[in-house]
């Protein structure tokens, strides 16, 4: 599916002005609050109609404005989650489902209530009320009713906003199991790192109406120059590793790829599973001889591929290594100490207490 827009808009005195192409199974649309994020994805809704421009979902025409053509919302074959779940209070979580299957025409439909409820794990909350859902329940309700109507593109817009990291930790895996297992194709708002780090196959970043850059996600998330700066610490390298084995021992993990072996806290995945790691850039130390005597687990060899000047007195120090790119944020003056030029041999180091729960995800079912 690609989705693909080019639109101009005004909104007061806010200008947006956005033009992306994506073939993403998760599209992140990121950025700071006022960026136009909620705009952008109410456009592509139906929500509301822009000025000027087009908008085609897997080459389906929603609008054009200079041919007039305009597909109101109730025919998109859209499902919207939006922050807050917006379930009928009076309805039954079952009942709240079904109605998502009014919409859709019998011929249409291909999502089955029973594969949904199994998909989301709500098969014991089917006889409650909203009422009696938590915050995480009620999201994955939303998200099955999206669903049950058999649409052809998803838009989540900020769905772990008002939770807590309780309920977040515990509906993050069944949007990576939508992402991965329902092969939908989803617009996702969000403005953490960490949560476009662990889901987005695909970042569209926005920053005042315009789109800044967009692209893969691990392309997008190693230039830390792009992120916003209260983010910036969370930017870095995505990895796609490969659970070699697990050494019980020390209650750790051993990942690898091309880019080599790292060891993290134990991680549940299988051998041979698919993982996907996010090696933050503040997290990595650099070194331009083989180090010795060090606490750190994890040594990635390579060579300096590029050196760019940070914010402040700061440089993104970027090492291939086997072909996997590894970001380091380290000062200048240690850049300079080291005196790192492209095509020098460099070890990334990064300590094993360095990656957290959100650091290592299920990887991208291809």
């Amino acid at each position: 599916m690609t989705l693909l827009v080019d639109i101009r808009h005004r909104l007061g005195s806010f200008e947006l002005e956005a033009g992306f192409e994506s073939s993403g199974r998760l599209t992140a649309l990121f950025g700071t609050s006022g960026s136009g994020k909620t705009s952008l994805v109410n456009l592509i809704a139906g929500l509301i109609r822009p000025m000027q421009g087009r908008i085609l979902v897997d080459g389906r025409v929603l609008v054009d404005t200079a041919k007039r053509i305009f597909v109101p919302m109730h025919r998109r074959r859209i499902g919207y989650v939006f922050q807050d779940a917006r379930l009928f209070p009076h309805m039954t979580v079952s009942q709240n489902l079904r109605y998502g299957r009014f919409f859709t025409p019998a011929g249409e439909r291909y999502a089955e209530l029973d594969a949904v409820v199994d998909l989301l794990g709500i098969g014991h909350l089917l006889d409650r009320r909203p009422s009696l859902l938590s915050g995480g329940e009620k999201q994955r309700v939303a998200i099955g009713r999206a669903l049950i109507a058999s649409p052809k593109l998803i838009l989540m817009d900020e769905p772990l906003a008002s939770l807590d990291d309780a309920r977040k930790a515990e509906i993050m895996p069944y949007i990576e199991r939508l992402r991965d297992e329902a092969r939908i194709p989803i617009v996702y708002v969000s403005h953490s790192v960490a949560e476009v780090a662990r889901l987005a196959t695909d970042i569209v970043m926005l920053a005042g109406g315009k789109v800044s850059a967009s692209g893969p996600a691990q392309d997008i998330l190693r230039r830390l120059d792009l992120l916003p700066a209260e983010e910036r610490h969370q930017g870095g390298s995505l990895l796609e590793m490969i659970v070699a084995e697990h050494d019980t021992a020390f209650g750790m993990s051993v990942l690898r790829s091309p880019a080599g072996e790292i060891r993290i806290f134990g991680h549940d995945a299988l051998v041979g599973s698919r993982v996907r790691v996010r090696i933050r850039a503040n997290d990595v130390m650099v070194a331009t001889q083989p180090p010795e005597g060090l606490s750190a687990l994890n040594v990635l060899s390579g060579k300096v591929s590029q050196v760019r000047e940070g914010p402040g007195m700061l440089s993104d120090v970027t090492i291939d290594c086997g072909g996997q790119p590894v970001i380091a944020r380290i000062t200048s003056r240690s850049a300079r100490m080291l005196d790192l030029k492209p095509g020098q041999s460099a070890f990334a180091v990064i300590k094993t207490v360095s990656f957290d729960p959100d650091s290592t995800t299920r990887g991208i079912t291809i």
